[in-house]
């Protein structure tokens, strides 16, 4: 059984299991650190969600994917943002990545916001299929990235 649930406290589990999972995301992102998770769940502008899989046991492995929100006050309104999607490998085609996807758009939702975006790369197909199906609208847009080197 998959529960989603946010994170309210950084443990070692937690820090491992995001060592191995960010990886199949980015090969350049460093592995998290505890200070650097805890900024995450103390923030009150992000959510940290993870999915567990009762399945897995007790430890780091437990924990099968994980998806990170953002929710802030612009002059147009409240705005969400999805990042760092994550579905372990292994566990791929069990709905991981629709549950936190749902839980983020409620949580969104509660929070006031107008508008939730996240970009996927096209190459991602499910990824962009599951956005597709649960009711994200591609937009026309330019994305711009400065490498502030941070």
């Amino acid at each position: 059984m998959i529960a989603i649930r946010e994170v309210e406290q950084v443990d070692d589990h937690l820090v491992a299991a995001m060592t191995r999972l960010l990886p199949q995301l980015s090969r350049s992102a460093p592995p998290p650190t505890t200070q650097s998770l805890d900024a995450i769940v103390t923030s009150p502008a992000t959510t940290l969600l993870v999915a567990d899989d009762d399945a897995s046991g007790t430890g780091p492995d437990r924990i099968v994917g994980t998806l990170t929100l953002a929710v802030f006050q612009i002059p147009s309104g409240v705005r969400a943002w999805i990042e760092d999607v994550i579905t372990d490998e292994r566990s791929r085609g069990r709905g991981i990545g629709e549950a936190l996807t749902r839980r983020a758009l409620e949580i969104a939702a509660a929070s006031g916001a107008r508008t939730v975006d996240l970009t996927t790369r096209p190459s991602r197909e499910v990824a962009n299929r599951l956005y597709l199906r649960l009711g994200f609208e591609p937009r026309e847009t330019n994305v711009y990235r400065y490498p502030s080197g941070g």
